[in-house]
């Protein structure tokens, strides 16, 4: 695989964890790094600026992670200036320094998402008030490019996030001729900030390949442990589910739309049906734009689809299954594969992404090649005894309580600092 440049944390010995990362190549003087790690043992907080278009209670993978990131950020000291579009429903969990919020516009195709309004006056003043130190832009969208140009006049360092490979989405919603174009758009945005954020090594190679040029840093994914365990398994959601005690439950959660390839497994939950061998069942979780037709896909197959659930309700649906399935192809992460693995539930799913990343095939999940979506559905077909299922899922359990969400805000906060050391 070609090497490409990522700045994250490295092992280097005598430094604490938190300081122990790198920010220029391996050609930068020993004198210049012994100053940035002097610098990094005294800095300041920092005034952060976070401009999304998505934000909780919406619930998408995007939302989540960022509101575990800044709540990170603002436990560590740093004030949050949080800019985003207005919504029905309130964030309970977190309340920022400062906040802007403009008004929003339902993205056409996707009921479930919607874009900030380019209030240009607002998000100046806004900004010019709270005077921050970086600017950290997570969606790309009409309220993104008019932030990045405020900031831009304004001579405030910025970085951003690349969460959604929507060059790839656009292909599932009859929008093929737009890929070309998202590309060359989401490269020129991201190439005009000072840092680009990633989930992962695999997203930044991609990034390289299409010719990003900005810096990239890797800013990880994690999971609470404590809202996703087995210990939410409930006896009477299984009985509501109508399923005896062997009954295998294969668990879908996530959007409801083109791009997740849910169709592909109902297709196989189909051929398990003829089959007939052990008692399975489908429940799928979610929402979206593309629930009807799969409502329609599923008729007689007893499938069953209890929509948005969040909180405690979502914490003994993961838990009460057997088996989370999972056959997305265009993922830069998927948090819902870590969810489902501390909840107990081995995965089966593509090698990329989230699974790739922390999926032990044949010990914690299956795993298929990208594109071999008959090796996935065989996995399916195959699938082992409730007994089996369960063991695989308390080593699933054990990976995932290694992963929480304390290095990945580490991650971020060096990645914005790296930012601000640009404009020193």
């Amino acid at each position: 695989m070609e090497k490409v440049s990522v700045l994250g944390f490295s092992k280097q010995k005598n430094f604490p964890e938190s300081f122990q990362f790198y920010f220029k190549n391996n050609n930068t003087q020993n004198i210049q790094y012994n100053q940035q790690i002097l610098r990094a043992l005294v800095r300041p907080k920092l005034k952060i600026a976070i401009i999304t278009e998505t934000w909780s209670p919406e619930i998408n993978g995007v939302a989540h992670s960022l509101l575990q990131l800044t709540q990170g950020l603002q436990k560590l000291g740093h004030k949050i200036l949080l800019i985003r579009p207005e919504q029905k429903y309130r964030c309970n969990e977190f309340q920022p320094y400062k906040e802007c919020l403009v008004k929003a516009q339902k993205i056409p195709k996707y009921s479930g998402l919607q874009f900030g309004w380019p209030q240009y006056l607002k998000v100046r003043q806004a900004l010019e008030s709270f005077a921050p130190d970086v600017v950290h832009i997570v969606t790309e969208g009409p309220l993104g490019l008019t932030v990045q140009q405020v900031a831009n006049l304004l001579n405030i360092p910025i970085s951003s996030g690349f969460h959604s490979p929507f060059q790839d989405f656009s292909r599932f919603f009859d929008l093929a001729f737009l890929m070309k174009p998202v590309q060359h758009y989401l490269r020129w945005f991201h190439n005009n900030t000072q840092l680009t954020c990633v989930p992962n090594s695999e997203t930044a190679h991609l990034l390289r390949r299409l010719e990003f040029r900005c810096p990239l840093a890797v800013v990880g994914r994690g999971v609470d442990c404590t809202r996703f365990s087995p210990m939410h398994f409930n006896s009477a959601l299984r009985r509501q589910w109508g399923v005896c005690e062997n009954t295998r439950i294969m668990l879908y959660v996530g959007r409801l739309s083109p791009e997740k390839e849910i169709d592909v497994l109902i297709s196989a939950y189909r051929s398990m049906s003829v089959e007939n061998r052990l008692p399975t069942k489908l429940v799928i979780v979610g929402d979206g734009p593309d629930r009807a037709r799969l409502e329609r896909l599923a008729i007689g197959l007893d499938v069953i689809f209890m929509g948005n659930l969040s909180g405690q309700a979502l914490s003994q649906a993961y838990a009460s299954a057997d088996v989370f399935v999972f056959a997305s192809q265009v993922e830069t992460f998927g948090n819902v594969v870590l969810e489902a693995m501390a909840s107990g539930l081995p995965v089966i799913a593509y090698d990329a992404a989230c699974a790739g990343q922390h999926v032990r095939d044949g010990y914690t999940g299956w795993l298929s090649p990208i594109g071999r979506t008959d090796l996935l559905i065989r996995h399916m077909q195959q699938l082992p005894p409730r007994g089996r299922l369960r063991e695989m899922g308390r080593e699933a359990a054990l990976d995932a309580a290694k992963i929480g969400w304390q290095y990945p805000v580490q991650q971020f906060e060096q990645a914005l600092y790296f930012v601000v050391d640009q404009t020193v």
